[in-house]
């Protein structure tokens, strides 16, 4: 019987498979990939959520993930952590 769980739930046991997946994308020449951003890359936009998978299907979801899928969520984080700062300067300027 295969035993289903969260994908919160597997974040443990697949950490050797996010290393695989940074160490990959750092030979690919990206070098500041960090197991945590490949994670919330795949919760944000692979899983959009945390659905019940089994361990394999979570594996081959790390395995499979994309430079792009991850480079796009990088881009958009960036943007949105920019207009964040930007908001908080000018709210703090206005005083």
């Amino acid at each position: 019987m295969e035993i289903v769980q969260t994908v919160n739930e597997w974040k443990d046991t697949i950490k050797p498979a996010l290393d695989s997946k940074v160490d990959e994308f750092r030979l690919m020449g990206y070098s500041k990939a960090k197991p945590e951003d490949i994670w919330n890359c795949l919760v944000q936009k692979v899983w959009k959520g945390n659905p019940d998978k089994r361990l394999h299907e979570i594996v081959q979801d790390v395995f499979h993930l994309g430079s792009n899928v991850y480079l796009s969520y990088l881009t958009v984080n960036a943007y949105q952590d920019d207009d964040l700062m930007a908001s908080i300067t000018a709210l703090t300027s206005e005083r």
